[in-house]
């Protein structure tokens, strides 16, 4: 039997991101005895020896599965533009050390147009620039991020991303009108998100709040996810409805500054800091709405998950409508006030919960049908199946 082609995904970790979340879900789908993934990602740590593997750094959330599955964690040096020289070398070095990769898929786009021509330059025979984000930080991160971008286009044999605002943001309106840029959605496998009554007043009974009105949101705490307006919203919910409460489910270097603010409003006892979980899935049944009032966004696969489970989603209006796979999403701008949104809650906040399967499947959000797309592609046949052009 021959043995599988090896695929590398570059990341800037695999902790339980958006990202990585939805490259595991394709991972536990593929035919492993055909195409097997690896990983390179970025550590401080990493700067002693780029070539070691998983011992150099601290343990993620997805490495003991990734292992499980027959997968590598390769690591290199965390990329600050000061090391830029000494980065470079570390990512030369690398591929000159491995030569078992078929595909190359970047979806740390900030250094993608370093790292991907150096694995071409090594032989690697396809390289893949993949967006999953449509907008950067403020400030200096931000401003690198977009210098080091530039035309990454031609940088890559295939440019994929999450949605076309992703690829415009990413690669440019000039790669998007050249048919260069392939959008592919951020699918999930949508069977385990589906709404179920029993596992919604397990969980709600457990938290000690079976008769609440019960907000969410999934995301890391970080700029991006906007969560002291998320706490100003749901402090304006609590002055008309003093049942409610708010889930969060995630880490991040925000977290502190979160439940201090929580304190500040007077509203610590209604929030419940759920860190991130295995299960999350069991967290979506039990809410009542799904929050995510962000300040941009690729394709959140959590909107997917939360569509998935039933919810009632209640979105930024910077985040791509074509995240809206149902008719369970309202969009509102994070320029309105946090009455506006409170008002938006109270309203919505009545409803029949609904199984949501087939349309996610016929919108393209399904993992599985992906999956064989993806598996295709890697393999050097037709990609027709994971996505559309743009």
């Amino acid at each position: 039997m021959s043995k599988p082609i090896h695929v590398l995904h570059v990341l800037g970790g695999v902790g339980l991101g958006g990202a990585e979340s939805r490259i595991m879900d394709l991972y536990r789908q593929m035919d492993r005895e055909k195409v097997q993934f690896d990983f390179l990602v970025h550590s401080t740590a990493a700067s002693r020896s780029a070539n070691n593997d998983i011992n150099v750094r601290k343990p993620q959330f997805y490495d003991e599965e990734i292992r499980s599955l027959g997968g590598h964690i390769y690591v290199l040096p965390k990329f600050k533009v000061y090391n830029y020289v000494s980065y470079r070398r570390a990512v030369q070095a690398f591929f000159a050390a491995h030569r078992e990769f078929r595909v190359v898929q970047g979806h740390m786009t900030s250094t993608a147009g370093i790292y991907l021509p150096i694995a071409k330059r090594a032989g690697v025979p396809v390289t893949v620039a993949h967006a999953r984000n449509a907008g950067v930080v403020k400030g200096p991160k931000g401003l690198a991020t977009r210098f080091f971008r530039r035309g990454l286009a031609k940088k890559a044999d295939c440019c994929f991303a999450c949605s076309a605002l992703a690829g415009q943001d990413v690669f440019g309106g000039e790669a998007v009108k050249a048919g260069k840029v392939k959008v592919i959605y951020n699918a999930i496998d949508v069977g385990r998100f589906t709404y179920n009554e029993k596992v919604r007043q397990q969980v709600r009974a457990d938290l000690g709040i079976s008769e609440a009105l019960v907000l969410g949101h999934v995301g890391r705490f970080e700029y991006q996810k906007n969560h002291p307006y998320l706490i100003e919203i749901f402090a304006a919910v609590c002055r008309k409805r003093p049942d409610a409460c708010l889930l969060l489910l995630g880490e991040g270097e925000d977290r502190l500054s979160t439940e201090e603010k929580c304190w500040q409003l007077g509203i610590a006892d209604r929030v419940h800091f759920l860190g991130n979980r295995k299960d999350a899935e069991r967290f979506y049944q039990a809410m009542d709405l799904f929050l995510l009032p962000s300040f941009f966004e690729g394709l959140p696969g959590v909107l997917v998950e939360a569509q998935a489970a039933g919810l009632r989603c209640l979105v930024s209006d910077t985040v791509t409508d074509e995240a809206k796979a149902t008719d369970l999403v309202t969009y509102l701008g994070i320029d309105e006030s946090t009455t506006r949104w409170a008002e938006e809650i109270l309203r919505q906040a009545d409803y029949v919960r609904r199984d949501t399967a087939q349309e996610l499947r016929e919108a393209g959000f399904d993992v599985r049908t992906q999956a064989l797309g993806y598996q295709q592609f890697y393999l050097g046949e037709s990609a027709e199946r994971i996505g559309k052009a743009q």
